[in-house]
């Protein structure tokens, strides 16, 4: 900072400072902290409230056809054909609060009407949100009368019925709403949610054959995987976060693996006018845009496309029997796209930090007789240490949030990353607060891991000043 200072004056360093910490603020913290208040948060829909509410949009709605249908039912008995029975096509006319849903053969049984999903839900007898294995409606919790709507009674006395319940719970809403406004509605729930087991309906053949399987012994070995009572539960958002994170590490080994050559090769053992070339030749196809270049390999991996193309001209497989080889169906392919989209993240770091070392030192480790795997374990890699740290933490993060990578290669083929799944629950499933509360357990584990590895490479912060 003294530096700083005498360089560029307080007024620049004031300015440098300030901007850091701007950027701090606006694009780290503030997302975070905003992500951590909603992953703590209960979903609005979980909310006792919105579950009264609910049950009084469901019996609004149900007086609302039924007393359409009473409508048409004496329309039609005035002119004399009896009662109106809707058709397979038919629907009964809904309101504006939600649709009711008719049988296709009408009136059921001794029932004085079509069966209406409204009607149906209609009653203080309503399950509420609670922990696992806890079981409590609506009427026992808050001492309400058990009714709901009798499709065997007349339609005068089901419209009471329902108008009673929708009364008693607009009232209970009401009082809900004002009690939530003055309590704390934060929950740990959100979390739990990601630990949360799974039944898993299978056979017993199918259980047989599953729990030889190499995967779920692990699963089982690692608590995601159990039996209770005969039946097979699974800790599904678990055991996908310990799949993704295994990938990920995967990968960014065989990124180091495939990357540290190269840069060897360019830094230290071509001449600089050469080198030149191979860089360019490395870093010319990723002028493409990423989206692009992952939608290429589709072209290469599909059952009709040039490896199955290859394969079928050197007699491996027969294309015209019907033979493909499913590479978008195996995890390795996502391997190599994803080594082959983030590799620029590996080598570049370690390019530079080895580029630095005085060619001189492997030429002195070469005349007192180390072999050449000796130089690299002595020399270059101590050297290289914090562009690996770089490159391997980049392309384990990259890899890690990986999203369009195994969403377009696998096509819904394979078992899904973590990303798609926190992706499914913030816009497929709505249940943005778990999918808030997955988002930011993951970022606290990548974090964890991170932290562990430069723990092993006994990296610090302040070695990473040299990966230019």
């Amino acid at each position: 900072m003294t530096a700083l200072l005498r360089g560029y004056g307080r007024g620049l360093v004031a300015l440098f400072v300030a901007a850091i910490l701007g950027w701090v603020l606006v694009l780290i913290v503030l997302p975070q902290l905003t992500m951590l208040e909603r992953a703590v948060t209960s979903p609005k829909r979980q909310l006792d409230s919105s579950i009264a509410g609910a049950l009084g949009r469901d019996a609004r709605t149900c007086i609302s056809v039924l007393e359409t249908y009473e409508a048409d039912a004496a329309a039609v008995a005035a002119a004399g054909g009896g009662l109106a029975i809707p058709s397979a096509s038919g629907m009964s006319v809904p309101s504006a609060g939600g649709m009711a849903v008719p049988s296709a053969g009408g009136a059921a049984g001794g029932a004085t009407r079509p069966y209406i999903l409204q009607c149906d839900r209609a009653t203080t007898h309503t399950s509420m949100v609670r922990g696992a294995g806890a079981r409590v409606y609506l009427d026992a919790l808050y001492a309400l009368p058990l009714l709901s709507v009798d499709d065997s009674l007349p339609l005068r006395e089901q419209m009471a019925a329902a108008r009673q319940i929708a009364d008693l719970a607009d009232a209970l809403y009401k009082r809900l709403l004002e009690e939530e406004a003055r309590s704390s509605n934060l929950t740990l729930s959100n979390f739990e949610a990601l630990a949360g087991a799974t039944l898993i309906p299978l056979s017993p053949a199918q259980r047989e054959i599953e729990a030889r399987q190499l995967s779920n012994r692990l699963f089982t070995l690692l608590g995601l995987r159990f039996e209770r009572g005969g039946e097979v539960y699974k800790r599904l958002g678990l055991i996908t976060l310990t799949r993704t994170l295994s990938f990920a590490i995967m990968a960014t080994a065989l990124a180091l693996v495939m990357c540290y050559p190269m840069a060897f090769k360019v830094a230290l053992a071509t001449p600089p006018e050469r080198a030149t070339w191979l860089f360019l030749g490395l870093v010319i196809p990723y002028a493409i845009v990423e989206l692009m270049r992952i939608y290429a390999w589709t072209a290469i991996i599909d059952n009709q496309g040039l490896l199955n193309a290859f394969f079928d001209v050197i007699g491996v497989i027969d294309m015209q029997a019907g033979e493909a080889i499913q590479f978008k169906r195996m995890p390795g392919t996502i391997f190599v796209v994803i080594v082959y989209t983030y590799v620029l993240f590996m080598v570049f770091p370690i390019y530079n930090v080895m580029s630095t070392l005085d060619r001189n030192q492997i030429e002195a480790a070469k005349d007192l007789g180390a072999r050449p795997w000796r130089v690299h374990w002595r020399v270059i890699i101590p050297h290289s240490k914090p562009g690996i740290a770089v490159g391997c933490i980049s392309t384990f993060m990259l890899a890690a949030g990986a999203f369009s990578v195994p969403r377009i290669i696998s096509r819904g083929l394979q078992a899904e990353w973590f990303s798609q799944t926190i992706y499914n629950k913030f816009f497929e499933s709505e249940n943005s607060n778990v999918g808030a509360a997955y988002s930011f357990a993951y970022t606290l584990v990548c974090f964890g891991l991170v932290g562990l590895f430069m723990w092993a490479m006994r990296t610090r912060l302040k070695d990473f000043a040299r990966v230019q």
